[in-house]
């Protein structure tokens, strides 16, 4: 179902589904346990843009933690279950604001009702999750492999199983490490179910392949109107994925505000240490709350012309760079100074 026809879902004060904004999620890789771990993290997480934030819970410890957690932090906190239902349960009772579960490793339908009793109780969301690489043997054999009709089969078979026991608070999740198959599986889910959907290459992968395989498959995906929240998987630093996340919305249009950097490619006429420079620009700009373009340009044969097209701008010369502003040189800058002079314009800004 497309976005502005979906259910809406209320993740403790955030609302997805229904034509809502879509949110950006990641998940911790701390120690749940870790109470003070898991909290500087998350911090970090909200500092870089997160939304919802989600942390296992694979004991007793951790989910006592998530009490201790949620006073300290001002995001959703959503509990990921995994064949225990008695930590689902124990979640719920310490504030969760959703769940992650597949009922298909919860265990028998009576575990399964206690676990929708428990969240029916408190009106706590339950996010269905299915993963290509846990596909059932049965749809496996029934579609001569892992397809993107067993995935959406095998989602639907599970959200069918909450909705009998008279609990529609529902968000599904289908993800794939195989791109193509699982932007296929959202296109197929999208017109069979009302709920809202969470959009995410799974296992996507290092920095650079997982943001590439996350830029295509959430690209695809996304640019049909499906989806309500995203996670951009990558192992590393979950404050990663918020970058990437925001990137992909903001380059597909669905969300605006940030800084924008353009950088050249560089070539041999460039003078200065561009490569290392674009990238601390990158970095840096996220402290600002601004809603312009800066260009980092490494020569004087484009890059004035490049810079002068975005709101602020470097264009780079033997050592040096111009500086300008609204297409108009400011003034030259030693390379040693050009990053405090970008940051000192950011900082003073005004339009």
């Amino acid at each position: 179902m497309y976005r502005d026809h979906t259910k809406t879902v209320k993740i403790g004060d955030r609302v997805i589904g229904g034509g809502n904004p879509i949110l950006i999620q990641s998940m911790t890789n701390t120690r749940t346990e870790d109470v003070e771990a898991t909290v500087a993290q998350i911090r970090r997480l909200e500092a870089a843009g997160c939304e919802i934030v989600r942390c296992t819970v694979p004991t007793q410890e951790a989910a006592v933690a998530l009490r201790k957690i949620k006073k300290q932090i001002r995001i959703p906190l959503v509990a990921d279950i995994h064949f225990d239902y008695r930590m689902a349960i124990a979640a719920i009772e310490n504030g969760a604001d959703k769940i992650r579960i597949n009922p298909g490793n919860i265990g028998s339908p009576d575990r399964i009702r206690a676990v929708v009793d428990a969240a029916k109780e408190r009106g706590i969301p339950i996010r269905v999750g299915v993963n290509s690489g846990s596909l059932e043997k049965e749809l496996v054999e029934k579609y001569h492999g892992v397809t993107a009709e067993g995935l959406v089969e095998s989602a639907l078979d599970k959200v069918k199983i909450i909705e009998d026991l008279g609990y529609d608070n529902l968000v599904i999740s289908i993800k794939s490490s195989n791109v193509m198959m699982c932007a296929k599986a959202h296109e197929l889910i999208a017109d069979k179910t009302p709920h809202p959907l969470h959009v995410g290459i799974t296992e996507a992968g290092t920095l650079y392949s997982g943001n590439i395989k996350s830029a295509v498959g959430l690209g695809i995906i996304l640019s049909q109107g499906i989806g309500d929240t995203i996670r951009v998987s990558l192992t590393g630093d979950p404050v990663e994925e918020i970058k990437s996340a925001k990137l992909i919305l903001r380059t597909l249009g669905l969300r605006t505000g940030g800084i924008e950097v353009v950088s050249c490619p560089t070539c041999g006429r460039t003078k200065i240490d561009l490569i290392s420079l674009a990238n601390e620009v990158e970095t840096m700009v996220t402290e600002f709350p601004l809603n312009i373009k800066v260009a980092v340009m490494g020569c004087v044969v484009n890059g004035p012309g490049e810079a002068r097209e975005a709101d602020l701008g470097i264009a780079g010369g033997q050592g040096e760079g111009l500086l300008m502003k609204h297409g108009e040189v400011i003034r030259k800058v030693p390379e040693g100074e050009l990053l405090g002079a970008l940051r000192h314009e950011l900082e003073n800004w005004n339009e």
